[in-house]
């Protein structure tokens, strides 16, 4: 009876690795015991399963070949020591720099954003960072909700200085709330498929190829909640209960790069390293860039309803090209960092 028992107890701790194991670095764990629900306002929510324009389910071949977790189950990268959960990301903070596009606060409301975002690999270390990204905002200083999503090269969030999918979110301006990817509780993850904190399977190679990624993040219609889509998968949502403003649609979308330097005299490296072109070969940029509007439809932005912003010329710099017929909406970003005045 003892070896039978001991047989069952076996087999039983054989199907439960099975179903909770590792790809690579993430670790498959039930959808329901997933970090968002440990969130004290998700307590008791209920997983979105499907989302109003955006069904397309297919799975994206731009990511590192991995099984998929089990069903039921969802990939979780594993945090490492020393990450951190909060930071600094506006303009004000010193260490940050920015070389974007953004919407000026007219009072339009925006449901989402869409661009393909060029891949680049930089040589990073420390604590600097440089990202590629969009962010959706609402709200002003401590009641800032902000949902941030594209590439970061982060060496003290993943201890490398590989290029990976990355996502950020606040909603007190940075205070209190707030993470990158899972680390706390708030974004629900659906995709069997490890994308967040994942590495991509290609990088643009200057004067060659430009290797690209398709984000939309948009709210939907009927739950409010912010859905996020990779390539032609949705790959999870931010709930509206995490927010207080961005329930009522962005005021904000930016687009762009973001460095933080490890010291107050050398900042890292933006976009590819180098000044924007019109060469896409050799430059990073995005095109094909849209909002979603108000009605919840896609549109290009108008030029007059957008704004170009570069802290510091002598490291970074943002060129607009406007409406192509190749490319749709485009533009140009980065520089070599360095020496950067404030």
């Amino acid at each position: 009876m003892a070896l039978r028992l001991a047989l069952c107890l076996c087999v039983y701790l054989l199907f439960t690795q099975a179903a909770e194991g590792s790809l690579d670095d993430f670790d498959c764990v039930e959808i329901y015991k997933q970090p968002a629900f440990q969130h004290p306002l998700l307590k008791n929510h209920k997983i979105q399963e499907t989302f109003s324009s955006y069904e397309d389910l297919e799975r994206s071949d731009n990511y590192e070949k991995n099984d998929q977790c089990p069903k039921g189950t969802v990939p979780i990268l594993r945090q490492r020591n020393g990450s951190e959960s909060f930071h600094l990301n506006t303009p004000e903070h010193r260490g940050q720099h920015f070389a974007t596009i953004e919407t000026l606060l007219d009072d339009s409301i925006y449901r989402g954003a869409e661009a393909e975002i060029s891949v680049h690999s930089l040589n990073l270390q420390g604590s600097e960072y440089s990202k590629s990204e969009i962010w959706l905002e609402n709200g002003f200083s401590g009641q800032l909700n902000s949902i941030q999503a594209g590439w970061a090269v982060h060496p003290r969030l993943y201890g490398d200085s590989v290029t990976r999918f990355t996502l950020y979110w606040t909603g007190d301006g940075y205070v209190k709330t707030g993470c990158y990817n899972t680390d706390c509780p708030g974004f629900v993850v659906l995709s069997r498929n490890p994308r967040i904190g994942n590495q991509f399977s290609g990088s643009s190679v200057y004067g060659k190829t430009s290797f690209y990624f398709t984000l939309h993040i948009f709210q939907d219609r009927s739950s409010g909640n912010w859905g996020l889509k990779l390539d032609n998968e949705i790959i999870g949502y931010w709930p509206k209960e995490l927010f207080t403003e961005l329930n009522k649609g962005a005021s904000l979308v930016r687009y762009g790069g973001n460095t933080f330097m490890n010291t107050d005299e050398m900042s890292p490296p933006m976009g590819n390293g180098e000044f924007p072109v019109a060469d896409f070969l050799k430059t990073a940029h995005f095109k094909y860039v849209y909002i979603i509007d108000s009605n919840y439809k896609r549109a290009y932005v108008e030029d007059k309803k957008l704004r170009k912003y570069a802290d510091n010329y002598q490291c970074f710099r943002v060129t607009y090209w406007g409406l192509s017929r190749s490319d749709g909406v485009s533009f140009s970003f980065g520089g070599p960092g360095g020496r950067c005045s404030y």
